[in-house]
Parts: C-alpha cells; structure tokens; sequence
C-alpha cells in the first residue's frame, strides 16, 4: 500500500481504539521495551502523546526513563520549516499544547541531536522492512537525518507490520526497531 493509503487506513483504526484498549496496549507496548538492551543509554528522546490522535500513552515510558534515572528529552515542532528543537524534561519543563494539540515544553535546556542515543518514535503504520509511516509533514526525518548514524530508532505501534510500503523514498530513515502488543521486530 502507499504511504496517502496506510495513512488512512490506519487512522481509522485507531480512532477505533477504546481508551481502556489505548492504556491497556500502551502498558503493554512499554512492558515489552524492557527486554531490549537499550537501557545503558543516557539521553533519551520520546515523544508525548496527542491524546486527540489516539497515539500510544507515553506516560509509561516516561516512568521507566524516570525510574532508571535517564535524560529524557522532548521536543517543540516548528511548523514554518517542519523542523523540531529538543529540550530536556525535568520538574521545572512546563508542558503546553500547541494549536494542533501537540504537548511542547514551553522553554528549557535546549539539547542537540547528536546528543540523543535512543528516540521513541510515532507513527501510524511500519512495514516487514522498517520503513514507516507518520503523518506526512516529514518532521522525523528530517529530526532523525541529524542525529548520529548510531542513535537508536523504535517505532512503537499498536499495531503489526504491512508487508511493504511501496513508496519510501531514499530519505525515508528506517527504524533499528518497532515495538507493537504482539512483539519486538528488529531492523538493521
């Protein structure tokens, strides 16, 4: 299928999506994170979660990162050049919507890219391959292209891998791994 296809395919199904199915795959989703060998990291990047887009609740992941004592880092969309600005989250990072209900921090200790050594990524489909599919306005790869070739990229999805995405392109950046409620599926 193509990129405009699972886009609205897999938005209806998760609008579909209960809360208590959101949560319940959500605890799921960051229970399975557990077994990767990716917690002797320091800077962490995930995204939080846009409620109104059914995406998978972070919060969980948050407490593990919190729990583990990590550098979590957040970001701040800019929708003038589809770029993203990270900051670090810490007890002081205050957390607002923006006008396409996105929570941001509002300001903070800015950190670059090339810091980062795991980001959580969203996206609304992922085929057999590691290629995925955001909502289009291409702010991940364009985010990703700028860290270290090394940095660590898991998907997390509610649900499992097409076969193929038919139209990736060569700046379309692969995930190393996509964590759904079902399993671990490595890239790479």
């Amino acid at each position: 299928m193509t990129k405009a296809d699972l886009r609205k395919k897999y938005k209806a199904l998760r609008q579909a999506l209960t809360e208590h199915q959101i949560d319940d795959y959500s605890l799921t989703i960051a229970n399975q994170l557990l077994s990767l060998d990716i917690w002797n990291k320091d800077f962490y990047h995930i995204f939080l979660t846009i409620e109104e887009q059914k995406e998978i609740n972070t919060d969980y992941i948050l407490n593990i990162l919190a729990g583990k004592d990590k550098h979590i880092v957040i970001s701040k969309s800019n929708f003038e050049d589809y770029s993203m600005s990270h900051f670090l989250l810490t007890d002081n990072t205050s957390i607002k919507k923006n006008s396409y209900n996105i929570p941001e921090p509002v300001d903070g200790i800015e950190i670059q890219s090339k810091q980062l050594e795991v980001v959580f990524i969203p996206l609304l489909a992922f085929d057999s391959k590691g290629h995925r599919v955001g909502y289009g306005k291409g702010f991940y790869d364009r985010f990703l292209e700028a860290c270290k070739p090394e940095t660590i990229k898991i998907g997390l999805s509610f649900f499992e891998p097409e076969t193929e995405i038919i139209d990736t392109s060569i700046n379309d950046i692969q995930l190393d791994f996509c964590v759904t409620t079902e399993k671990v599926y490595q890239f790479s």
